[in-house]
Order: structure tokens, then C-alpha cells, then sequence
């Protein structure tokens, strides 16, 4: 009785943490694509009109005027290879973090700007630069950009997601790495199929063999 009741015990718990795993990927799976829409919304919001990206970056007023149009031409590109490799699944961890760092900026950009009194609009999904003083939404801003910092620091710590070229490339390592024990375990049934009904193996009975004919001879 005893052990029944361990033995149901045991199954229960691989269920646990069978239907948790699934849980955590799954969680992991919505992190990687709502960022990746964060990303590619962004991105393409800016790219489709750089003039109003070049003043919403210039409104923040920390750049000097040459790093300007450099940081408006780059910094959409940047969102949108972020956005394309994480809806695909590369490189996942990498672009998490990197992703992590670029939000820390973003929320520092704006906390300084609210600090400073600047009556600005982030222009994070487009539009930007400066408004009326009522219109400004700092405080929402901030905490939309908490919220991705979260996804990407959830990112950053569980990269493996289903659906992802990260899991495809670590299964076909995984596959490499067990093929040379198998080829091993090939290799000796082979040798004992060589082997004579004295034990010996093909090679060593075939030399016993011409000897004794020699002997003979």
C-alpha cells in the first residue's frame, strides 16, 4: 500500500511539473512575439517618417545636434532587427538583453525629460517632439516601458521558446553530440560479430588460421 500511494505520488508530480514547463514556454512563446511587435511597430512607425523620428529625438534635448540624425536613421533600423529576430526565434537571449538595455534608456530619456520640465511626447511608436504642457503622459510612458522591460528581462533569463531557430539549431547540436556513442556502440557490435566461437576476433582467427596452414605445409 505504501508504495502505491509513493508510486501515485511520483506520477502526480511529473504531471506538475510537466504542465508547468508548458506553462513557462508558453509564457516565454507571448514574451518573444508581443516584444517583437513592440519592436516592429516601432520600428516601422519611425522608418515610414524619419523627418518627425529626427525631431522627436532632437525634443529630448541630450544629443549634440550631430549625433541627432545619426541616432533618428539608426535607432528604427535597431528596433526593427530586434523585432525580425524575435519573431523568429534567433539569437533570442542576446536580443533580450540588448532589448533590456535599449528600454532602460528609453524610461531614462523620459524620466529625465519629466524632470527637467520639458513638455515633450516620447515618439516612441511614432509622431514625437514637443507639445502643450497639458499634453504631456510621462507617468504612462514610463510604465508602458516597465512592462516591455519585463518581457525582454523574462527573455533575457528563459531565451528557449517554442516555434523558435534557437530550439531548431540547440536540438540538432543535441543530435551531434549523441551520434558519436552510437556509432561507438556500431563499431563494438560489429567487433563481436567478427569474433570466432573461440572469442577471438575476425582478425586474430584469420592470422591463427594461415598459421596453422603453415604448420601444416
Amino acid at each position: 500500500m505504501p508504495l502505491t500511494i509513493f508510486t501515485g505520488a511520483l506520477a502526480s508530480l511529473d504531471v506538475v511539473l510537466s504542465s508547468r514547463g508548458r506553462l513557462l514556454r508558453g509564457v516565454g512563446l507571448l514574451a518573444r512575439l508581443g516584444l517583437a511587435a513592440v519592436w516592429l511597430i516601432s520600428g516601422v512607425a519611425k522608418v515610414a517618417d524619419p523627418g518627425q523620428t529626427y525631431l522627436a529625438v532632437q525634443a529630448y534635448d541630450v544629443l549634440p545636434e550631430d549625433l541627432v540624425g545619426v541616432v533618428a536613421t539608426a535607432l528604427p533600423l535597431v528596433e526593427v532587427v530586434f523585432g525580425v529576430l524575435l519573431v523568429v526565434g534567433a539569437a533570442t537571449r542576446f536580443t533580450a538583453v540588448a532589448s533590456a538595455a535599449l528600454l532602460v534608456v528609453f524610461i531614462a530619456g523620459v524620466a529625465q525629460s519629466w524632470a527637467r520640465g520639458l513638455t515633450i511626447d516620447c515618439g516612441c511608436f511614432g509622431g514625437g517632439g514637443e507639445v502643450a504642457p497639458g499634453e504631456t503622459a510621462y507617468p504612462q510612458e514610463i510604465a508602458r516601458d516597465i512592462g516591455f522591460l519585463a518581457l525582454a528581462v523574462w527573455l533575457s533569463v528563459r531565451p528557449s521558446t517554442p516555434w523558435s531557430i534557437d530550439g531548431w539549431l540547440r536540438r540538432g547540436r543535441e543530435a551531434i553530440e549523441e551520434e558519436p556513442p552510437r556509432s561507438a556502440e556500431v563499431t563494438e557490435r560489429n567487433e563481436e560479430a567478427r569474433k570466432d566461437p573461440s572469442g577471438r576476433s575476425g582478425a586474430d582467427g584469420e592470422e591463427t588460421a594461415s598459421t596453422t596452414v603453415g604448420r601444416q605445409k
